[in-house]
């Protein structure tokens, strides 16, 4: 089965942190760039960084220095570390992997106080 299974949302402060995670299976994770996307109420979905197989990055200008994209090709994960989060950073947060055109259910961040 082919598939994309977010986890590591939630609520946190301005200025926290939390590490997304993306279980993939059903595809050769180690092929696939794989990228994080995100969507806020009403804004269409953009690209949040983005890593390749051979292991580079790029990152939207909005979260350059703050947001950390890496894989573990051996755990079929690619990971989302954020921190100094904002509260324009709330959206509901997707996996995808590029290859193999297949995307995950999204997860909630909200940052808040």
């Amino acid at each position: 089965q082919v598939q994309l299974v977010e986890s590591g949302g939630g609520l946190v402060q301005p200025g926290g942190s939390l590490r997304l995670s993306c279980a993939a299976s059903g595809i050769i994770f180690s092929l696939n760039t794989m990228g994080w996307y995100r969507q806020a109420p009403g804004k269409q979905r953009e690209l949040v960084a983005r890593i390749t197989s051979g292991g580079s990055t790029n990152y939207a200008d909005s979260v350059k220095g703050r947001f950390t994209i890496s894989r573990d090709n051996a755990k079929n994960t690619v990971y989302l570390q954020m921190n100094s989060l904002k509260p324009e950073d709330t959206a509901v947060y997707y996996c995808n992997a590029h290859h193999a055109d297949v995307w995950g259910q999204g997860t909630q961040v909200t940052v808040s106080s």
